[in-house]
């Protein structure tokens, strides 16, 4: 496997573009990214008294009337007039007048920087592309070369400033790296991939320049440096601190940080998300790179991204270029300029980074083989079955879940769909609920059979409408999840006393996503996986395409209540019943 390591590609760099490729002076316009971001309207702090209504709403479907009561109460008190809510409120409020975005250096700290579990399954998330013909081992050096190209030329885009805008938010690279990594048999390598003139590397020279690292990779007795960082964090930290005491070691570790990103190359078709464990692929990756391409011998490609830094579209489009890319005829050769052979990365191991490495490779073989992911493509119709009955294909498809779900438990969950929140300076993502009271009295009226087919649309619709309406609401920075997360901080920043409603059994119940979901639409014929958020939840993401739908299930094996195989085969079930229930009720309307 191939595996390419890498910064965040969507993120403008702010040093001269000019030290790296040449400007393309009719549609470069400098800075337009930055006066894009700039004139972005700021993040709004919702209404206090609008969210806590909308809070208690979401609660209704997932928590027994008593405990109910119990936060109706806490609520009052929240709310009473000049109380703790109004105070946090403003205090929030000040806050979004003072700073670009009130929400943004809070969600990268709770949502990802104070979370200690491991970036592998826990956070990052893999994508699956298509499978790839090769013909030999010269094919798919060729195919890595040309997707290195692809990427390089999303860079040129960026650089100058002519990729079309996408109003997402993002910090900005310091530096303008040029170089990649490239990992085989746990060795790493710098691959240098300008030439002098500042001009990219074309794919014939890449190709040579992967040949050279393909011979001087051959031996595999090496220890697997890079799966040191699958581990906790704090683990992680403690292991990086030994490592880097080593002055060679430092520099390689510094080599692989500033790399554009990594690709691999591999023996066997291993998980995107995890690389499937020590005897495989999981020390061929340095999983806090922003972005590391895979490509395995037998043609199966992918990429896994570390979500810090990053949203799941800007990878996307990423992704839909360098596929696309890759599809082209290379019509011109290239005059063969002599290149220096790539540098190969050392590292002295001490027996305590032994140590350190053995321990790494112990915690994720468990963790491979905890992980079940189902990947499955949903051939019966895609988002032009919904769209034909006037209906949100992602509502669609999460009242599908809503259903599965309810269908293996007779009970509805707390359920996280990702919002994004793309329109607002630094945007980052908010909380579609997709578990309601419409939703609950659609999957609960599916299998009565007491009930007509035209009474089971009308609640499809209903469902289906609730959804599409708090997903607008959500977009909009209306949404309850982060606004309430706001008022939490505020409390903790002002160091008072923890309001009792963030105590409450109800609080911890919405913030427990059974369901944690993303539809994450692409051109290209892919997927994203990722893991649970809690330990007896699942993770589904899936890709929406004209006459078919992409899913990943996800679910760990160690929980008894949970699984992934099951749950997808109630989704597919659920989604051909609510195809029939459609079209065997033709007055359906919206």
């Amino acid at each position: 496997m191939w595996g390419l390591l890498g910064r965040t590609m969507a993120k403008v760099s702010m040093v001269k573009p000019s030290t790296l490729v040449k400007p393309v002076s009719l549609t470069k316009i400098a800075g337009r990214y930055l006066a894009h971001q700039g004139g972005l309207p700021k993040l709004p702090v919702p209404p206090l008294k609008q969210t806590c209504e909308r809070y208690l709403a979401m609660l209704e479907p997932i928590i027994s009337e008593e405990e109910m009561s119990q936060t109706r109460t806490l609520m009052a008190e929240f709310l009473r007039s000049g109380g703790v809510g109004e105070r946090l409120q403003k205090g929030l409020e000040r806050r979004a007048r003072k700073t670009e975005n009130w929400l943004s250096d809070w969600w990268l700290q709770t949502a990802y920087l104070d979370y200690r579990m491991p970036v592998v399954v826990y956070s990052s998330p893999g994508v699956v592309l298509p499978r790839v013909e090769f013909s030999d081992r010269q094919g798919q050096i060729r195919f890595a070369a040309k997707l290195i190209a692809g990427v390089l030329d999303f860079k040129t885009m960026i650089d100058n400033e002519t990729l079309p805008v996408e109003f997402s938010g993002g910090s900005h690279c310091q530096e303008a790296p040029t170089h990649i990594t490239v990992v085989h048999n746990f060795q790493f390598f710098v691959l240098d991939v300008y030439n002098s003139d500042g001009s990219p590397l074309t794919v014939d020279q890449l190709y040579i320049q992967l040949e050279k690292i393909w011979n001087s990779s051959l031996q595999t007795n090496k220890e697997p440096v890079g799966i040191l960082t699958s581990q906790h964090r704090n683990t992680w930290g403690k292991a990086y601190n030994n490592l880097i005491k080593d002055k060679v070691n430092k520099d390689s570790v510094r080599a692989i940080q500033k790399s554009i990103f990594t690709l691999y190359r591999s023996r066997a078709a291993a998980h995107m998300l995890h690389g499937g464990g020590s005897r495989w692929n999981s020390g061929n990756r340095w999983f806090d790179k922003t972005l590391q391409f895979i490509i395995g011998e037998d043609g199966s490609c992918g990429l896994i991204y570390e979500h810090a830094p990053a949203e799941g579209p800007p990878i996307v489009s990423l992704v839909d270029h360098v596929v696309e890319y890759t599809k082209k005829t290379e019509m011109v050769r290239t005059p063969m300029v002599p290149l220096p052979m790539p540098q190969k990365l050392r590292f002295n191991i001490t027996p305590e980074i032994k140590k350190d490495i053995e321990k790494a490779k112990q915690n994720m073989n468990i963790m491979v083989h905890d992980l079940d992911v189902r990947v499955i493509v949903f051939s019966h119709f895609g988002k032009n079955l919904p769209k034909s009955h006037k209906m949100s294909p992602d509502a669609f498809i999460q009242m599908a879940l809503q259903l599965a779900y309810f269908r293996v438990y007779q009970t509805c969950c707390s359920t996280y769909e990702s919002a994004s929140l793309r329109m607002f300076r630094l945007g980052r993502t908010d909380t579609i609920r997709s578990t309601s009271s419409a939703s609950l009295h659609f999957t609960r009226a599916m299998d009565d059979p007491t009930l007509q087919n035209t009474e089971k649309v009308a609640l499809l619709q209903k469902a289906v409408q609730a959804h599409r309406s708090y997903t607008d609401m959500a977009i909009r920075g209306q949404a309850i999840d982060r606004h309430l997360l706001g008022l939490k901080m505020q409390a903790i920043e002002d160091l008072t006393s923890m309001p009792e409603l963030f105590m409450d059994t109800a609080y911890a119940v919405a913030m427990h996503h059974n369901l944690s979901t993303s539809q994450v639409p692409a051109k290209t014929d892919c997927v994203m996986c990722f893991g649970p958020v809690v330990p007896d939840g699942y993770g589904v993401c899936y890709n929406p395409m004209e006459e078919h739908i992409n899913f990943a299930v996800s679910a760990f094996n160690s929980c008894e209540e949970t699984d992934a195989t099951k749950l997808a085969l109630g989704l597919q079930r659920a989604l051909l019943d609510m195809r029939d229930l459609l079209e065997q009720t033709p007055k359906a309307k919206l």
